[in-house]
């Protein structure tokens, strides 16, 4: 028995628009190999052609690329090494990986050198920098970001022009099964930031958020909320793919301060307009991961007479301590009895930001804060967030002792 790619349809496409996709794409594969002859004889029909990647019930999972004419192709998977190809009749590559553990994987192709992602699967990992193809390697029971067989929430997409950035730009807002815009009923509110690289929609078309939600929701683990998921860039020269990025201080500052200046003067008066929000700080949330842990933790930290939930991820902090004064001038023991949750994890094996955040746990520590320390196997991947997710938002908005 398989699992055929046409049964985990991505949440952004029905059923028809996903195979005409897949045709189409399956028709570029040919156009990009340079011509019919680089495709395999058998793909003669719209419903024949090839499907990319195969998911089999023993979890193992099947690859092929159609290029008759490369010398080499490399499968690129997650953070496994790179494996070779083996090449087959009709100019057709192909490799069988794992079995995998149930997750969410991305993958790319290597041909000669250089990196292509997989014609044949329309299922992309959106990314400013590295996009890649994606699939799902589904569990029994079905794990918490799978599409199950319970009440959906809706995932809405807006657009506004920031005056502070000067830009025209997006944010995204769930909101949970059963929620009625025209009832009096209020809803507590969750910020959630992606990371650098990432865009607005990274928490839904990679950490599967709004599934994860409807599922603790469904079985009664999460309070239902409405979660914004906004831009996370307030100076758009720290994407600019011949800058520094977030290596230069001034500009992560820069766009540190006026990220927060959107949040504040463009966002959430927004939502509390367009939604039925609770606006008082104890029902207001933020969260993040990587670039946006480190946002989480700032804008949240130094501004808790908005936020009692501040959650920070892998976060970048923008320093490697052990001094982290300057990023939190205000903080004291005082938060304690402000916060209802402090909750900072990061991966075991995290190679960008753990010394950072062993440091920032020394920190926070030795000033007295209470907070939850979370370290998880893993490095500085969604499969990470995804699990800490899954984790934290149960918390939120639960009744406690402050």
């Amino acid at each position: 028995m398989t699992l055929n790619i046409l049964n985990l349809v991505p949440v952004s496409l029905n059923r028809r628009e996903f195979v005409t996709r897949l045709t189409l794409a399956a028709g570029a594969a040919g156009v990009l190999a340079g011509g019919a002859d680089r495709v395999s004889s058998a793909a003669v029909s719209w419903n024949q052609m090839p499907v990319c990647p195969v998911v089999h019930a023993d979890r193992t999972v099947s690859f092929q690329f159609h290029d008759g004419h490369a010398k080499k192709v490399i499968l690129s998977l997650g953070g496994s090494p790179e494996m070779a190809m083996k090449k087959h009749a009709h100019g057709v590559w192909k490799i069988t990986v794992g079995p995998l553990e149930p997750e969410i994987y991305s993958y790319a192709f290597t041909v000669d050198g250089t990196r292509v992602l997989d014609p044949l699967n329309p299922w992309v990992k959106p990314n400013l920098f590295y996009s890649a193809s994606m699939f799902l390697v589904p569990g029994q029971p079905p794990s918490p970001w799978e599409d199950c067989d319970v009440p959906h929430g809706a995932v809405d997409r807006h657009f506004y022009h920031s005056k502070v950035v000067g830009d025209n730009r997006d944010y995204y807002v769930y909101t949970p099964p059963g929620y009625d815009p025209r009832a009096d009923k209020k809803y507590p509110v969750l910020y959630l930031l992606h990371g650098y690289s990432d865009d607005a929609n990274g928490w839904t078309k990679v950490g599967r958020a709004n599934f994860i939600l409807d599922n603790l929701i469904a079985q009664g683990k999460a309070v239902p909320m409405i979660v914004v998921m906004p831009l996370g860039y307030g100076d758009l020269r720290v994407i600019a793919r011949t800058g520094p990025g977030l290596n230069d201080p001034k500009l992560y500052q820069s766009n540190l301060r006026k990220f927060q200046a959107t949040l504040f003067t463009e966002v959430m008066p927004r939502i509390a307009k367009q939604y039925k929000v609770k606006t008082n700080r104890g029902h207001t949330a933020i969260a993040g991961l990587s670039m946006g842990g480190g946002e989480s933790l700032s804008v949240g930290l130094n501004n808790l007479n908005r936020f009692a939930w501040v959650v920070g991820m892998s976060s970048y902090v923008n320093t490697n301590g052990p001094d982290f004064s300057k990023v939190y001038p205000t903080l004291s023991k005082k938060a304690n009895a402000q916060l209802k949750l402090l909750w900072i994890a990061c991966g075991k094996q995290d190679p960008i930001v753990a010394k950072a955040n062993h440091n920032l746990d020394a920190w926070l520590t030795a000033k007295g804060i209470d907070y939850t320390k979370v370290w998880t196997p893993g490095e500085h991947a969604w499969r990470v967030w995804r699990g800490n997710f899954c984790t934290f938002a149960p918390l939120l908005f639960q009744p406690t002792d402050g």
